[in-house]
Formats: C-alpha cells, structure tokens, sequence
C-alpha cells in the first residue's frame, strides 16, 4: 500500500528573531500570515504559519520563531531548501525587489533546462529558492500584500533534502509515499507525485561525505506531506509500522492532523491531513490578525500573551507612509 499523497503539506523551520521572521516572509517575499499561533509544545514561543489566501497545503512554510535560538548549519541528513513557485515573467520583478530590500542573492541559474532559479538566504541562514516555470500558473498568490498579484509567490514549490545516500529515502517516497523519479541532475534526482507541479517535487541530493546538519536558527525541522483525511493517514500509519519505522500516535495541531517519523536518512517526515484549515476558528479576511491558542490552553492565555514577544505586521503591508 502507498499513500499516494498529493505531495507536500507544509515545511516547517526555525527561527530566531519573530519580527524579522514576520518582516521577511509577510513583508519582503509578501506572503500572508494565515495563522499567529504558538508552537503547541512549548507556547512560550510562537508559531508562524505563511501561505496563500487561506493557507492551502501546498503553500505553507511555517517558523517557531525562538529568540535565542543559535544558528543551525545545514549538511547532510536534513532538509536543506524550500522553493517558492513563481512565473516566468516575474524573475525581473523578485531580483529588483531583492536588490531593493538589500537581500543578497545569486544570479539566477537554468534547472533541469526549463526552471530559473534565484537563490537566496534570509536574516537566519535559511535556504529560500524562487523558481520561474509556466506550471505556477495552476497557483493563485496572495492578493493582500505590497506584491502585484501577478508576480506574488504562488506557494511552496520544492523541498531539497540532502542526503549521504539517497537510494534508501528514495524508495521510501516511491514504495510507500506514492512518488515516482521523474529527472536526474548531477547529484540530484527529483521525485513528483500528481501532476508534477508546484507542492509534488521532492529533490533529494546527494552528498556522500558531507558533515550532518546541525538543528537551529536558519534550518528546517520537518516536512510534511499530505493524506486527504484520517483514514488515509491511519493507513499509512499502519504500513510504516509494518516496515519498522517507529511513528507517533496521531496529534491533533487544530488545524490539521499529524503522525511523524524519521524516513532512512535522518530528516524528520510528517503525514499531516489537508483539514480542517486555517479558518477553524477565524474567519477568512481575518487570518492571522489575532493570537490563536488552542482550547486546552486557552486558560493560560493571559500568561502565554505576557511570556510571548511583542510584534507587529510589516511596513509593507501598510503602505509607505504607515
């Protein structure tokens, strides 16, 4: 049995400072904060979901944002890249608004002979790609921020992991994930589930040799994949049990549900269920405006608010003379 996913659900990293964060991500790259919450096992610190108009998986990168967190370094055994989707006719917009918040890029590169690439690192180190292909067409961008909407990110992409072998994890996501090897490059070789666009790709590059990455600031923490409901995920709970993966019990994250294991290579997987989203508990035109905590936390609230730093939204989505 595989899953069959659809592919990627969300990618979830860390950072350190949560305005910077929120400044780059909702501010820079405009992509809309559709959930201010706290990451449920410590909510002594926040938890940023970013995405499109109303977070659809797919299109969701999220932060814990811990202030003191060091810097992690990126190496084999983890996931090391997470790729936005824009259009073509776009690259000239993101290098001029790149150069005009002074973040420091590479000059865009050709991929697999029809995707341009930017490459660029935010405030923490973490790898961010933006990558230029007709098929972000089939994605919509979040009108709300001070991007045109022609040119807005169009969601996640990609994810690259790399790995010191990528036999063993590439075989996890065919036999049991439901991806199949679309292209190889050099080192890399690009798995797809669906119809191979933006949210199917899995790159996996291999690094035989390479120090292993270090968890922290500027690293993601796991990638999540999606199952369309419950018993899909429970499927596919009982089948990684089957083959000795050592899964959690499913946990309820109020906006979605999720099991978690660790594929061969080290980097932490997540199954997480396409619903209820992010409009659970606020409506949509709202999302992200207030702190959302869940119900069995809800009595410590004045005592979560009072430890949490202080933030607030980006200039840019004020306008100039905010």
């Amino acid at each position: 049995m595989t899953l069959s996913t659809a592919g990627i659900h969300h990618v979830t990293a860390i950072a350190s400072d949560p305005q910077r964060n929120l400044d780059f991500y909702a501010g820079t790259l405009g992509l809309r904060l559709v959930k201010r919450t706290v990451n449920f096992d410590d909510p002594t610190t926040y938890h940023f979901y970013f995405g499109d108009e109303s977070g659809k998986p797919g299109t969701i990168l999220t932060f814990f944002p811990w202030p003191n967190a060091r810097r992690g370094r990126q190496g084999a055994g983890q996931a090391v890249v997470c790729s936005f989707a824009i259009m073509p006719a776009s690259v000239g917009f993101w290098i001029e608004r790149l150069v005009r918040y002074q973040v420091e890029f590479q000059q865009p590169v050709l991929r697999f002979e029809d995707e341009r690439v930017i490459a660029f690192k935010d405030h923490d180190g973490f790898m961010v790609e933006l990558v230029a292909h007709p098929t972000a067409e089939s994605r919509t961008g979040w009108p709300g921020s001070g991007v045109p909407t022609e040119h807005a990110i169009r969601g996640v992409h990609s994810v690259t992991l790399w790995q010191d072998a990528c036999e063993p994890t590439g075989d996890l996501l065919t036999q049991t994930l439901g991806f199949r090897l679309v292209r190889e490059q050099g080192s890399i070789y690009r798995y797809a589930t669906g119809d191979g666009g933006p949210g199917t790709i899995v790159d996996l590059r291999c690094v035989p040799g390479l120090w292993r990455g270090t968890s922290g600031a500027g690293t993601i923490h796991h990638v999540a994949f999606r199952a369309p409901d419950e018993a899909a995920q429970m499927e596919a709970r009982a089948q990684l049990a089957l083959l000795a993966y050592t899964v959690t019990p499913q946990m309820d994250r109020d906006y979605f549900k999720s099991i978690y294991f660790r594929e061969p290579g080290g980097v932490l997987f997540e199954i997480a269920t396409d619903g209820p989203g992010f409009t659970i508990d606020e409506p949509l035109e709202a999302l992200g405006q207030a702190l959302r905590v869940p119900d069995w936390m809800e009595s410590r609230r004045f005592e979560i608010e009072a430890l949490l730093p202080n933030i607030h939204a980006p200039l840019e989505l004020h306008g100039p003379n905010a």
